[in-house]
């Protein structure tokens, strides 16, 4: 037995077997399992047709989810398990999907379609693993390989380009030579695959445990998609700050910020705009002003063409463009920033510049900073006033005491929010209902 397979994964395979066809897993969750890890999904693959499964499977709930293709789900205790009949490929016209595909009965005709070695590894519940094409080696080598021919692969299927720098990132892998030709070779292809796997490539990407490398080795390919990414390899920053050229810096800081989404976003995206805003002085150190913004403008463009939803984009665009926000360890600033972003954009902001800041010069560390900072907003947000619902005093409370409703109102509450966060003003009703009314008479 090849490490936890799912009970509903075995079933299936041996009610297959036990109807005379040929059936096992296939695929990412071999790979895994070998690696030591939990497969998110188990995929089974069988040289029994579609309508033969559905017989198959006559007294369980099917879902003919792509059965023109030769895939059903069948649910077992409402876990589904994708199960695929053997097949061969037709002509592929849009570098992405085959016009047509060939049901087979035959194993390794379905293998050698596949991607690469370490997904075209078969495992048979009695007989073990099935490797074909030196998937087993490449897994403990750390190398991803395409399956054959990569040019025909990735003419194939161009998604399989960033897939491989995806794996890169995920596993920790290193992308064998004649694939990483073809890869650079076909790279323009990408232009042919929508937005959305794209993006969904490129999110598991950034999110991988060796993002740093998969990055520095991989920017052509990346420039694909954002084209800052081959201008900034190799460009010196010319300050005292960085030790590193830009691209370099953004692999490192990238692979710094916890790895949550937005935060590994931002970090990717964060100093794209340094090759549109640099400039030297008559002393010849570098400077970058506006990059913030200009890197801002660059992740909007990205986020809205890959289709990114609305929170994502708002995110990661206000954590770029605000990267470089110098904030001093001081109460009344906090409150402004805490007013202005919230705790939670806040709290990622100072990662991000925390992260930004450990790849620079290591001389120049503002760890301690951060560290104050982060002690401040904890405090803060829970002892003090910094937005309007936290007012002992509000609209209605307004009213009731002989205010005029309307717009004066919010103008008098936004006035005494901000005196109280600039300690002007004490937050307490009879002190706030004092000042609103000198505020109300100067109107």
């Amino acid at each position: 037995m090849l490490g936890a397979i799912s009970i509903s994964a075995q079933k299936a395979i041996r009610i297959l077997e036990g109807s005379g066809y040929q059936a096992g897993l296939v695929g990412g969750c071999v790979r895994d399992m070998l690696m030591g890890k939990e497969p998110n999904d188990f995929d089974v693959t069988t040289n029994a047709t579609p309508e033969e499964m559905k017989f198959v499977f006559r007294n369980e709930r099917v879902i003919e989810t792509g059965i023109k293709h030769g895939t059903l789900t069948v649910l077992f205790d409402n876990e589904p398990i994708e199960i695929t009949t053997f097949r061969i490929d037709g002509e592929y016209k849009d570098n992405r999907h085959p016009e047509n595909v060939t049901f087979s009965r035959n194993l390794i005709e379905d293998l050698k379609r596949r991607d690469f070695t370490v997904n075209a590894l078969y495992y048979d519940l009695d007989e073990g693993i099935q490797d074909c094409f030196g998937g087993i080696d490449d897994l403990e080598n750390k190398i991803i390989r395409a399956v054959g021919d990569p040019y025909k692969r990735f003419n194939e299927d161009a998604l399989r380009i960033l897939r491989a720098v995806r794996f890169s990132s995920t596993l920790g892998f290193e992308i064998e030579k004649e694939t990483k030709r073809a890869m650079l070779a076909c790279k323009h292809l990408l232009k042919n695959i929508s937005a959305e796997r794209i993006a969904d490539e490129i999110n598991k990407f950034v999110l991988g445990k060796n993002v740093k490398n998969a990055l520095l080795e991989n920017y052509e390919i990346l420039g694909e998609i954002c084209p800052e990414f081959v201008k900034m390899n190799g460009f010196n920053q010319h300050n005292r700050w960085h030790i590193y050229d830009i691209l370099e810096h953004t692999a490192v800081a990238t692979e710094s910020v916890p790895p949550i989404l937005p935060l590994r976003l931002a970090m990717l995206f964060h100093d794209t705009g340094k090759v549109h805003t640099f400039f030297r002085d008559e002393k010849g150190i570098g400077h970058f002003y506006g990059h913030g913004d200009k890197s801002a403008e660059i992740v909007k463009s990205y986020l809205h063409n890959y289709k990114y939803d609305n929170e994502t984009q708002k995110e990661v665009y206000e954590l770029v463009k605000h990267h470089d926000l110098h904030t001093e360890a001081d109460e009344v600033l906090i409150k402004k920033r805490l007013n202005r972003m919230g705790k939670e954009r806040f709290l990622n902001l100072i990662k991000i510049q925390r992260a930004d800041n450990n790849a620079q010069n290591p001389e120049l560390t503002k760890m301690e900073h951060f560290d104050i900072l982060e002690k401040m907003v904890d405090e803060i947000s829970s002892q003090c006033c910094f937005t309007l619902s936290s007012l002992e005093i509000n609209g209605s409370i307004l009213m009731e005491n002989g205010f005029e409703q309307g717009k004066i109102i919010g103008d008098i509450l936004n006035i005494l929010l901000t005196e109280v966060i600039e300690n002007k003003l004490e937050n307490e009703k009879n002190a706030l209902l004092n000042r609103a009314r000198q505020i109300y008479s100067q109107i």
